[in-house]
């Protein structure tokens, strides 16, 4: 059975719109990453600021991990698609690619779009656009 995926993702959540010959389905992974932290200034290595860098890097560390579960979790719901079609804002597309190509799934992405905020119907609707344009007509609802 051919499946394709498309899904939107930022560092929050991934909404995840899988397409196969039985119809459309989407799912929402809500990740369990706390904030990225961002730092102004700095002091630089030793001296007084030592201690809070030491704190800064195990921060950064934390969000690195938490972030390595949440790709994780996506990939475990994007399953055995054999097209995966990625889009959002920020640095989270590019990073869940080079997750997907570090697993040797890089075959399978067939592009990765930039793409401000949506909402799950927009989302659904970009990826019926993408992988079945010609029933894109048929499921909307009568008029």
């Amino acid at each position: 059975m051919k499946i394709e995926v498309g899904l939107w993702i930022d560092h929050r959540e991934a909404v995840i719109v899988t397409v196969t010959a039985e119809g459309i389905s989407e799912q929402v992974v809500h990740s369990k990453v706390e904030g990225h932290v961002r730092y102004s200034g700095g002091t630089g290595s030793g001296g007084r600021g030592s201690r809070a860098g030491e704190g800064e890097d195990k921060r950064e560390r934390s969000f690195e991990g938490q972030l390595a579960k949440y790709y994780d979790e996506v990939i475990a719901h994007i399953g055995s698609a054999k097209a995966i079609f990625i889009f959002g804002p920020g640095e989270a597309k590019d990073e869940l690619k080079s997750r997907l190509e570090h697993r040797g799934l890089g075959a399978h992405i067939v592009g990765v779009e930039a793409a401000d905020k949506m909402t799950q119907r927009q989302i659904a609707a970009k990826v019926r656009q993408r992988f079945a344009p010609e029933t894109s007509p048929r499921l909307m609802p009568p008029r």
